[in-house]
């Protein structure tokens, strides 16, 4: 299984890719997509078309995403919205996507629920055996991925981790 983690955002989306062989869990990319220094109008594509790149390249059996964060501020939740929608769309129509809660992610990884981001930077250099710890979106993008992983090696249904299992329309 090739599992892409993404952890979507309007100026920056973390992706991770790991394979889960055996029970043993392999990186294969991650990264980050930093569209900030583009226009407004430009970034969805921007963000889409790299992602559909990451996609073609890496060839994910599945993929998880984390849950989006809705803030007070009513446009930073919908440019948020807009750039998970980019990047859901970007996702060939026959690989499942799962979601998981940010909290769930940090539980599965970390340990617990309320982990702060550098703890589940380090979690997840000692997990997946990295020589450094990887920038907050990426480590975040593959700490989902490893959510998504581990509730698929342990039989746990991925909705008991709150996670949503669903496709894009297209």
């Amino acid at each position: 299984m090739r599992v892409l983690g993404l952890d979507p955002g309007s100026r920056r989306t973390g992706f991770g890719v790991i394979d889960c062989c055996r029970g043993k869990l392999t990186v294969v990319a991650h990264g980050c997509l930093n569209v900030a220094a583009a226009a407004p109008t430009a970034r969805l594509r921007i963000l889409f078309e790299g992602l559909q790149a990451l996609v073609s390249e890496h060839h994910p059996t599945e993929v998880a995403v984390e849950r989006v964060f809705v803030s007070r501020n009513a446009d930073s939740a919908l440019k948020l919205g807009q750039a998970r929608g980019a990047a859901l769309c970007a996702v060939p129509a026959a690989v499942p996507v799962f979601e998981y809660a940010p909290r769930a992610v940090k539980l599965a990884v970390v340990g617990s629920g309320g982990a702060e981001k550098f703890q589940v930077a380090h979690m997840i250099r000692e997990l997946l055996s990295l020589a450094e710890r990887p920038g907050a979106d990426a480590a975040d993008a593959l700490a989902v991925a490893v959510c998504h992983a581990h509730s698929r090696l342990n039989g746990v249904p991925a909705q008991l981790l709150g996670a949503r299992l669903g496709h894009c329309a297209r």
